[in-house]
């Protein structure tokens, strides 16, 4: 699902144009971020908790070339989930899950990076 299609059920939940929602929506995303940024921590009742976490620096290797690369320390964020999501996604039924294609929309939504097509690989043998 992509922002554009949970603005689009929502607008029609709520009773508004989608314009307005998608707003909502933006204003909602900015606040999640702009309070990881200053308190590095949101938690959403019945949802989950958003973390900051800093990450070492470490030693990796490329796996392309085999040579061994200096990964800087880095800062990223977790999740971990609400009881009630834990409860629901237990009980949801993979195996329909997986039968069912994903489906993409067919419209333009420029600040949606989800919508923008898959890149596929041609470098491979088969």
């Amino acid at each position: 699902m992509t922002k554009k299609e949970i603005v689009r059920q929502i607008s029609e939940q709520a009773n508004l144009t989608q314009l307005r929602t998608k707003e909502i929506v933006q204003w909602t995303l900015d606040a999640i971020i702009e309070t990881l940024i200053k308190e590095g921590r949101i938690e959403l009742r019945n949802f989950g908790v958003f973390e900051v976490k800093s990450r070492k620096a470490r030693k990796a290797r490329n796996p392309k070339t085999g040579v061994r690369v200096d990964v800087e320390p880095k800062n990223v964020v977790t999740f971990q989930p609400g009881k009630e999501m834990e409860e629901q996604v237990r009980k949801m039924d993979l195996a329909a899950l997986r039968k069912r294609k994903p489906t993409r929309p067919t419209t333009d939504d420029s600040d949606d990076e989800a919508d923008a097509p898959a890149t596929t690989r041609t470098d491979r043998v088969s």
